[in-house]
């Protein structure tokens, strides 16, 4: 009896052994990669970083460590075990069923899990047994949002998994009531991207306090609203800080200098993109109320104030104004702003939308998005459509947004350069949708081409790259290995190549890829390839 009940007990923990897995669980991203990257003394000891400098060896996102708040989700989720990390893979190790490690996929900063038993593993096909594609890119159903996101062509930047990660928002406004419990907000809560603010106008920290406008809760849906199948904002992935500055219940200068605090307070923060969809032009007091002529972009304080910001570096984004034929408002008339017109559906100018004039120094509005019958997640967690340029603005912010994360090396000028350049009437602007409906899409292929995609000798041509991939090489090398990296550092494929000849990616999914030459007698050089 004693050995039968040894043996059952014997089965039993064999059991419950085996039940359990090793697995590594890789994130999608460091969210805090950038601003910790311009300082490295805050992820390296100083003689660390002197051995990099010493030997020509970057510092680059693998030196920043793990978000710490993914690991504590992960470490906070049913029947999970955690182990051990790794800063360079950006990946956890942990132990658990196979049902609960599954199960973190789930959570939207989990890209992949690979079981320690590879027959675990999903099965992901091959392209001619040598390029074996690992998507992790986001697949999103837009629903009552496809319009407004596809009229600008941001879906494109989705699909290649430019979402907005890691890119710093501010969304300065009139109030943002429930945007801490709504569920339209719960997968940028979730994910640890929504940071809070302060309210100028009250003078407190507690952002979601003040209930008298829900204008600010509408602006910020469109760009980090998520819906599962019904509604997707144009930067769902970013990290948002929200600033009140609007007092409603007056229209006063002051609310100009509140919104000046709001924008210093952003680029203290390493803000790198702010939408303001908010208007100085008549206070109740007339005396203060600026002339179309003032409307020069170089008057108003706000005006001033976003012009000094675009000195900095900041892009500001602006709504044009819902004045019709009475013209464009501050602070959206300074040449430092990105001033967003309104269309409806159709892509047509919407009549109330502020149009500009030979007042502004240069030429206003800038470009257009859809502000006419848009769709947003109201304070009661209801999908509702609403006009304004209120709506065109942050819709817009959010496409540019995720071109940041595309283009992190590109600077404000350039970015606001692609965006009109990309624009449907670009070469015939007006003074009712500016440059036109830009093309996102089209604005990521501008920058890359801007960028130098020549090292040491080395040539790699075209990119963004959609069948076939040259690297042309100095003269004295008969031949060199090139191998494809995805953005987990997963080897792709490998092959050598002779100079200029010409490398088949087509198989390849599209996004972002890491492109290693190795050669004798030198070190190896990467370049960051898009696939279109």
């Amino acid at each position: 009896m004693r050995t039968l009940l040894f043996l059952g007990i014997f089965i039993s923990c064999q059991f419950t052994v085996f039940a359990q897995q090793d697995a590594w669980i890789y994130f999608t991203d460091k969210p805090n990669a950038s601003t910790l990257l311009l300082d490295p003394i805050n992820i390296l000891t100083q003689a660390a970083i002197d051995r990099k400098t010493n030997h020509g060896v970057t510092i680059d996102e693998r030196d920043v460590p793990v978000h710490e708040p993914y690991i504590t989700q992960i470490k906070a989720a049913t029947g999970i075990t955690y182990l051990a990390k790794s800063k360079w893979f950006n990946a956890v190790h942990l132990r658990g069923s196979e049902i609960d490690i599954n199960n973190l996929m789930t959570y939207n900063f989990v890209a992949e899990i690979i079981f320690a038993n590879s027959n675990l593993n999903a099965r992901i096909g091959s392209v001619q047994d040598k390029l074996e594609v690992e998507s992790s890119f986001t697949d999103f159903t837009y629903g009552t949002t496809q319009n407004q996101v596809e009229m600008l062509t941001i879906e494109a930047l989705h699909v290649a998994d430019f979402t907005g990660e890691g890119v710093k928002v501010a969304v300065i406004d009139a109030g943002f009531p429930n945007v801490n419990t709504m569920s339209g907000f719960e997968r940028l809560r979730t994910a640890g991207n929504l940071m809070g603010g302060y309210d100028f106008v009250d003078r407190t920290t507690d952002i979601y306090s003040s209930t008298d406008s829900q204008h600010g809760t509408n602006v910020l849906s469109t760009m980090a609203g998520f819906v599962e199948d019904q509604f997707v904002g144009t930067a769902p992935d970013a990290t948002y800080y929200l600033f009140r500055t609007e007092d409603v219940s007056s229209e006063n200068p002051v609310e100009e200098s509140y919104w000046l605090e709001a924008v210093e307070r952003a680029d203290s923060l390493g803000i790198h993109v702010i939408n303001t969809s908010l208007g100085y032009k008549d206070f109740d007091n007339s005396s203060y109320n600026y002339t179309s002529q003032q409307l020069n972009g170089t008057t108003a304080y706000s005006s001033k104030g976003a012009n000094i910001a675009f000195e900095k570096g900041l892009i500001l984004i602006n709504s044009a104004g819902n004045s019709g034929v009475n013209g464009i408002i501050a602070p959206a008339d300074a040449a430092g702003v990105l001033t967003i017109a309104a269309v409806d559906g159709n892509e047509t100018y919407a009549s109330f939308s502020s149009q500009g004039s030979a007042f502004q120094l240069t030429h206003k509005p800038d470009v257009a998005a859809r502000g006419s019958g848009s769709f947003i997640i109201r304070k009661d967690d209801q999908i509702a459509q609403a006009n304004g340029t209120s709506f065109s603005s942050p819709i817009l912010a959010g496409g540019v947004t995720s071109l940041v994360q595309a283009l992190p090396n590109a600077t404000n000028t350039q970015m606001m350069a692609y965006i009109r350049e990309s624009a449907s009437q670009y070469m015939n602007p007006d003074y009712f949708i500016g440059y036109g409906i830009p093309n996102f899409q089209f604005a990521l292929t501008l920058g890359h081409k801007e960028q130098s995609f020549k090292k040491n000798g080395f040539v790699v041509f075209p990119n963004p790259v959609v069948s076939n991939l040259s690297v042309k090489f100095p003269h004295s090398m008969d031949a060199v290995f090139v191998s494809f990296h995805n953005l987990l550092g997963h080897l792709i494929y490998k092959t050598q190549v002779q100079n200029m000849q010409p490398i088949d990616v087509e198989a390849l999914s599209k996004g972002l890829y890491f492109l290693t030459i190795q050669s004798e007698n030198q070190k190896p050089i990467t370049f960051k390839i898009l696939k279109n």
